[in-house]
């Protein structure tokens, strides 16, 4: 069974930057028994990060839809885990005001980093938090989960702009503000296939390139995404392969050795 300061050396050896910038995608079940439950995991992670910035999606996009337009910044649940919903309603969390691809923060600059999502149209927009994450050179944890859950990626295929992965029409979609505030927030949505099952095919490029390592973070296997080399890496891989996440095949070995051949030419 872990402690809480198990979790916490656990994060000091996966190399988290303590007083950086931290996102983390999760699966509690993943991480084995743990003294006290899922606040213990909150705990370890809230003292490890509390010189820095902690970030956890509290997303809603599972049922915030047109037949369930009104998102509500204080009283709309989290559809992404039972850490995420425990966290956004910890005392100093600020929640965004997106309203189906919110985050909740804790730290210094939470404020900053949400203020304003509710003005963006698509979930992962450049100017919103998942392009300022790349700004703050922030690390993603991801704890019991693989790259299909990282929120992230779907962010740089948006910003590169590949074809079919956001619905061309607006959804009439609303969110109340902290200010109790009703506005009308149109939104784009992703639309197709679920294009983050194959976000896996990069998980080798991106750990040879050293954009990513992994660790354990109790029973975990967890993986430390850097958002800025991950950027740098997949826009130049997806501008030269715009169709790289659209099966579900493995990497084909042109696209596998790219930067080493890249590298090896310069």
């Amino acid at each position: 069974m872990y402690s809480k300061d198990n979790l916490i050396e656990h994060l000091k050896t996966m190399g988290i930057d303590a007083r950086g910038t931290l996102l983390v995608h999760s699966s509690f079940k993943s991480i084995g028994e743990v003294e006290g439950g899922p606040d213990t995991v909150l705990d370890a992670l809230i003292e490890f990060m509390k010189e820095g910035l902690l970030i956890l999606p509290t997303h809603t996009w599972k049922y915030i839809d047109k037949d369930n337009p009104v998102f509500d910044v204080q009283e709309s649940p989290s559809n992404v885990g039972i850490l995420t919903e425990k966290f956004r309603k910890r005392p100093g969390t600020i929640r965004s005001e997106h309203p189906t691809h919110s985050v909740s923060a804790l730290g210094k600059g939470a404020a900053e980093l949400v203020q304003g999502e509710y003005k963006h149209d698509t979930p992962c927009a450049r100017k919103s938090v998942w392009g300022k994450i790349v700004d703050l050179k922030a690390q993603v944890l991801m704890i019991g989960v693989d790259l299909t859950r990282c929120t992230f990626i779907h962010g740089i295929e948006e910003w590169v702009d590949i074809p079919g992965r956001m619905t061309d029409s607006h959804e009439a979609l609303f969110s109340v503000l902290h200010t109790g505030e009703k506005i009308e927030v149109p939104s784009r949505r992703h639309c197709g296939l679920s294009w983050s099952h194959h976000f896996w095919k990069v998980d080798e490029v991106l750990e040879e390139e050293g954009a990513m390592s992994k660790g354990t973070f109790g029973n975990a296997e967890s993986r430390v995404v850097d958002t800025e080399k991950t950027t740098e890496l997949l826009t130049e891989l997806l501008e030269q392969h715009p169709d790289l996440f659209s099966d579900n095949e493995p990497l084909e070995e042109k696209w596998r050795y790219y930067f080493q051949r890249k590298q090896s030419k310069a």
